[in-house]
């Protein structure tokens, strides 16, 4: 089992920026990659942005592309994601997730083995 706890929500106005952090633990052998995820109200879960854990190759929504930056910090079995420039459209909750082995399709959440209990983000206009 993996346990992944988010953190780093929070309140903050319209183009200001957020850290969030998922620290994974348990059975931490290396994934494949990790992602992260958001679910606004009324609406479905989305891709948010991915890294794999090896080469550190990313991969953002087409809406977050430029404002948001996925890291990781494999001694930490950390992975980071920098929010800059955040828009109302930002607000939900954020989960990361873990695909363990290498099963391909990182946008789509069905491809994840592990989530987190997800940590709020609202931007106010």
């Amino acid at each position: 089992q993996v346990q992944l706890v988010e953190s780093g929500g929070g309140l903050v106005q319209a183009d200001g920026s957020l850290r969030l952090s998922c620290a994974a633990s348990g059975r931490t052998i290396s994934p494949y990659a990790m992602g992260w995820f958001r679910q606004a109200p009324g609406k479905e879960r989305e891709f948010v942005a991915a890294i794999t854990w090896s080469l550190g190759r990313t991969y953002y929504a087409d809406s977050v592309k430029g404002r948001f930056t996925i890291s990781r910090d494999n001694a930490k079995n950390t992975v980071y994601l920098q929010m800059n420039n955040l828009k109302p459209e930002d607000t939900g909750v954020y989960y990361c997730a873990t695909q363990s082995v290498l099963r391909g399709g990182l946008g789509y959440g069905s491809k994840y083995d592990y989530w987190g209990q997800g940590t709020q983000v609202t931007v106010s206009s």
